[in-house]
């Protein structure tokens, strides 16, 4: 999978009526909490997470006087803060002043009832928790008491959930997000197990076999199905890989697929459009359905090309051919055409892309691809980095601008000239520049978290030492990895943050797309009927290439065929888990 060198779908968006997610909530690191109970109402107001210029902040509203049928929540910052981002209720600020406003479903509070809602925002200088709260009017967290009716009109102009089958903006918004009970099973049966068990994650069309699944897997319409029934009355998002090109994943061969380099014909009739008559069935129009389509094709195009020293034969030929380019124009061009289908297309990973002869060609390269075979950016909802790689989520102990006895960190080998330390600066970024070249203002990012805690003990919890710039990097880095283009199996990985909706500025959404437990491919050649060769990266006495800068491969040992489960990595990925488990 790699390769080397890899709100509100957008916080940034000024409207701030946006009816969003539930769902796992970030880790709170130090958590600020105003005031103490009190009669009338009580609010909590915690930052849950906090970066150089941007929080996280849950508040939870409790009604301790008579029941209301909808509520507003009332603050002003004494500091600068913006509020970019809201979920679980209509936020709007006028200057320092900020209003919260219940939603359809959670306005109403009995007395000691409670509702909580959460939101992004901004800064610079001080965070400071804001002094005074109100509810309806009555200020809360004080000895006040509270006027005998307080009011019950609901808000001038409440938000819309959109109907059932129809876009949102950012569609793990308000949603639960399918689990895949085949790789729950597998989780919950190894020691353990049990504690990750019910996270979503995504559920791999890796074969034209898989669509129709066998005696012993499950099947695209069986996945739907069971999707249905965990929907419930609310919504749900079921998040599927399709990952079947002609001659995939030119660079890495344990990832190779069953079509051969030429065989376009096949992808479309015989694997996208089955998918999409299944997907476009409406029986399932009730769902919300996330692609993540084609990991690894587009970005091997312009780094494993003739001209770079990463280059291979098999990526001169499907650059040749043009069918990486037909392929993802096609599947987003019939799945994009499906109301309640979200097009999510891989953008690689900062070690991968981020590098300025890169970053630049492969945004190109992602619209050309979008606008193949009849397609438009239209058909583009967002992009995922980072899947079934292993890179930091956020490098806390270094920054791209820092520098040691005046060498800069760009300097240091690990970093090696990149512009991007970790995948949520590269998102963000590349987010900014795909804007720029026309798609929509809107458009959401993904990261998948499923295997880039690098907890542990060897987590390091400060800076490294200035003796030079690599001393200052190498002891303060999370990744833990021998060398950025490393992918396979890594030795010492662990699981990243949980899946959840609207994390940060511009992200739908952190997930894990790759099932954690499932292989990244075998240690040794292992024939198998699909179509999935031996990559020496998987191999852990391999001493690399250009990709890994001829460094050690830092694989497990006695590895599977991609795809398949490894008991021993899990183990490993909920061993070094951070956050821990």
């Amino acid at each position: 999978m790699n390769r080397t060198r890899r709100t509100s779908r957008t916080a940034l968006l000024a409207a701030l009526g946006l009816v969003t997610a539930t769902g796992a909530t970030a880790t709170v690191l130090g958590a600020a909490t105003a005031g103490a109970a009190a009669p009338g109402c009580k609010v909590d107001y915690r930052i849950t997470n906090q970066w150089n210029t941007g929080f996280g902040a849950d508040v939870t509203v409790t009604n301790t006087g008579d029941p209301v049928a909808s509520w507003t929540v009332e603050w002003s910052y004494a500091g600068n803060q913006q509020v970019t981002q809201g979920w679980n209720a209509t936020i709007t600020q006028s200057g320092t002043a900020v209003t919260a406003k219940s939603l359809s479903y959670n306005g109403t509070l009995t007395t000691g009832g409670s509702a909580s809602f959460g939101f992004n925002g901004s800064h610079s200088g001080t965070n400071a928790v804001p002094a005074t709260f109100k509810l309806n009017g009555v200020t809360c967290n004080t000895t006040t008491t509270p006027p005998a009716d307080p009011p019950t009109t609901p808000p001038t102009t409440p938000p819309t959930t959109p109907p059932a089958g129809s876009k949102a903006d950012n569609p793990y918004a308000g949603a639960k997000v399918y689990v895949n009970p085949e790789w729950s099973a597998r989780a919950a049966a190894e020691p353990g197990g049990t504690k990750v068990a019910n996270q979503p994650t995504g559920v791999w069309l890796d074969r034209i076999a898989a669509i129709n699944g066998s005696a012993t897997s499950m099947g695209l319409r069986a996945h739907l199905d069971e999707a249905l029934k965990q929907k419930g009355s609310g919504e749900l998002v079921v998040q599927l890989v399709v990952y079947n090109l002609p001659g995939r994943d030119c660079a890495a061969l344990a990832s190779n697929g069953e079509l051969g380099p030429t065989e376009i014909g096949r992808y479309k009739t015989e694997y996208i459009d089955p998918i999409a008559a299944i997907l476009a069935d409406p029986k399932y129009a009730g769902l919300r359905i996330v692609t993540t389509v084609e990991i690894d094709s587009l970005p091997n195009l312009v780094t494993n090309v003739s001209g770079r020293p990463t280059a291979t034969a098999n990526c001169d030929v499907m650059k040749a051919n043009g069918n990486y380019v037909t392929g993802v124009g096609y599947a987003l061009g019939k799945l994009g055409s499906i109301a309640n289908v979200y097009n999510y297309v891989d953008a690689g990973h900062h070690g991968w892309l981020g590098w300025d002869d890169n970053f630049g060609a492969s945004a190109e390269l992602f619209k050309q691809a979008a606008t193949a075979e009849g397609s438009t950016v239209a058909n583009v909802h967002g992009f995922i980095v980072n899947t079934a790689n292993y890179s930091a989520l956020k490098e806390d102990h270094f920054g791209i601008g820092d520098s040691v006895n005046g060498v800069s960190v760009r300097q240091s080998k690990w970093v090696d000239w990149n512009r991007y330390t970790d995948e949520l600066s590269y998102a963000q970024a590349m987010r900014a520049k795909l804007v720029s070249l026309g798609f929509d203002a809107n458009l959401g990012m993904l990261i998948d978290t499923s295997r880039n805690g690098w907890g542990g003990t060897a987590r390091p919890t400060a800076p490294g030492a200035t003796t030079n710039v690599d001393t200052y990097v190498n002891g303060g880095r999370y990744d833990r990895r021998i060398h950025l283009g490393n992918w396979c199996n890594q030795a010492g990985a662990g699981l990243g943050e949980r899946p959840q909706a609207a994390p940060a500025a511009g992200i739908d959404a952190y997930v894990w797309m790759k099932p954690p437990g499932e292989s990244d491919g075998a240690s040794k050649e292992i024939p198998n009927d699909e179509g999935k060769g031996f990559d020496r990266m998987c191999d852990p006495t391999y001493t690399g290439n250009a990709r890994n800068g001829n460094s050690m491969s830092g694989a497990l040992p006695d590895a599977p065929v991609s795809g398949h489960w490894f008991s021993a990595q899990f183990q490993e990925l909920l061993k070094n888990a951070h956050p821990a488990l």
